[in-house]
């Protein structure tokens, strides 16, 4: 029997997680997928959004501004890359009275640091702006991220406090029997728990409807993006977004904490609530929209392509509700990253009011370190690592400069890497130019060797993406 079973380990579902954990429960993170941070964290803008956008008086707004304001704290106390790049919202001139609307909606939000800029202002902060642009509204509290290491890191965090992580757990029922609840999974297990907390992104309408609730639907919201290499990383300083439209925020230009240059995402609306293709289509508005706002994008320098889904709500909300016991998320969209560390607080003074937690642990651990700190010592500090541990000295990425050391310790850290993409979200061992043309053969070795699986079986990104099938030559 759990106190708390959370539905989805995306990065809000661990967040509250991460927050839960410093409580004395009896909590466990149940997700469908192979791993965690695999829905709409492992796939978009990592944008903390200041808060202009969402509409005044909404709980959007709330959390967004919220939880940009918590940002920077969480992430340090995480060991997360954080980087308070800022933002710009660019429009031509007869744009300028939606520039305007959108600067005086962020003050109606109460976002600090907002400036309307000219022209003159505007080129001398990103000369690669189009030049025809001509102000711009600019907000200092803007910040990037990377989504599914803020995720990574929550959900470690509260494993480390004792929270269970489930993996390919999919829900396909939940009874309520008395004053706990049974969740049964597609494959025949099941959970026994008090409370539920129902953050399952795409599919918190369906979670939601087997609780008894259909008050909302979820839409898919399609989103391509466009990742440049890393020495496009300056191309801008700040992330630029033009005005934003009924669909979303439109296509950015912005620099990732990693160093590259991103571009997307498109917005299209779908019915499938799996489908990650991406288009000739899109590319194409990327590129046409992208160019609108930044002039001569070296598009020759696109390493890799990838899509993401939006949990775009019926109420055009978030929607954040408890009843009997269990608490449901849905359409927590864009800025559902920027909001997460809100969310999570006002799920815990949610469950805090029904006495759903009960007293505080006083061996709970609030710090995590950093999982890049190798990489970022100095070559003193590397070399007395490497004495104690010669795996740290073998290089196994060469264009991240990964380590043997440091993917071991994606193998054995919670939460742990199961397959090739959990080792390349953890390590960024796969990443670079050759996008793991390179390493990827050397990586599935370790994950065959830590986990005392056969080479043959080590998978991609979970059940059914295998990589190697056999052998063409013998053992020698």
């Amino acid at each position: 029997m759990y106190d708390i079973a959370i539905i989805g380990a995306g990065v809000v579902g661990g967040m509250i997680a991460d927050t839960l954990a410093k409580y004395d429960l009896k909590l466990c993170i149940l997700e469908k997928e192979s791993d965690v941070a695999m829905g709409a964290t492992r796939a978009n803008s990592a944008i903390v959004h200041a808060g202009f956008d969402a509409a005044e008086g909404s709980l959007k707004a709330r959390m967004n501004v919220r939880g940009s304001e918590m940002m920077k704290d969480v992430t340090t106390r995480l060991g997360v890359k954080y980087n308070n790049n800022e933002a710009l919202v660019v429009g031509f001139e007869h744009e300028r009275d939606e520039v305007k609307a959108i600067y005086e909606r962020g003050l109606a939000n109460g976002v600090k640091g907002l400036k309307f800029l000219e022209s003159e202002e505007l080129h001398a902060l990103e000369p690669h702006l189009n030049k025809d642009l001509t102000c711009a509204l600019l907000a200092t509290t803007s910040a990037i991220v990377c989504p599914y290491e803020l995720c990574l890191a929550a959900v470690g965090n509260a494993m480390d406090n004792g929270a269970e992580l489930m993996l390919d757990f999919e829900v396909s029922a939940i009874d309520k029997n008395g004053d706990a609840y049974t969740v049964k999974a597609a494959d025949g297990r099941t959970v026994e728990t008090k409370y539920i907390i129902n953050s399952a992104g795409v599919y918190s309408d369906k979670v939601a409807a087997m609780t008894g609730d259909a008050d909302f639907t979820i839409t898919p919201r399609r989103g391509e993006y466009m990742l440049l290499d890393k020495e496009c990383g300056n191309f801008t300083q700040r992330t630029i977004f033009h005005t934003p439209t009924k669909m979303g925020k439109g296509i950015l230009v912005s620099p990732t904490v990693d160093g590259n240059l991103l571009l997307g995402p498109t917005a299209t609306d779908i019915d499938d609530k799996d489908d990650t293709s991406t288009t000739a289509e899109g590319f194409a508005t990327i590129f046409a929209k992208a160019s609108d706002n930044v002039a001569d994008i070296p598009f020759n320098k696109v390493i890799t392509s990838f899509c993401g889904l939006r949990a775009t709500g019926s109420t055009h909300d978030f929607i954040i509700k408890e009843k009997d016991g269990v608490v449901t998320l849905g359409g927590i969209e864009s800025p559902g990253l920027s909001s997460a560390p809100a969310i999570a607080e006002y799920v815990e003074e949610i469950l805090g009011g029904i006495n759903a937690l009960g007293a505080k642990k006083t061996s709970y651990k609030a710090e995590r370190r950093p999982a890049h700190y190798f990489r970022e010592l100095s070559m003193a500090e590397k070399n007395e690592i490497i004495k104690k541990n010669p795996a740290y000295g073998k290089i196994v990425c060469r264009c991240e400069g990964i380590t043997e050391g440091e993917i071991v310790e994606a193998l054995t850290t919670n939460p742990a890497a199961h397959d090739l993409d959990g080792v390349k979200r953890r390590t960024r061992s796969g990443m670079g130019r050759c996008q793991g043309g390179f390493c990827s053969p050397t990586v599935v070795e370790l994950i065959a060797r830590e986990h005392g699986i056969p080479f043959e079986s080590v998978t991609k990104f979970g059940k059914g993406s295998i990589i190697n099938y056999g052998k063409t030559k013998g053992d020698n």
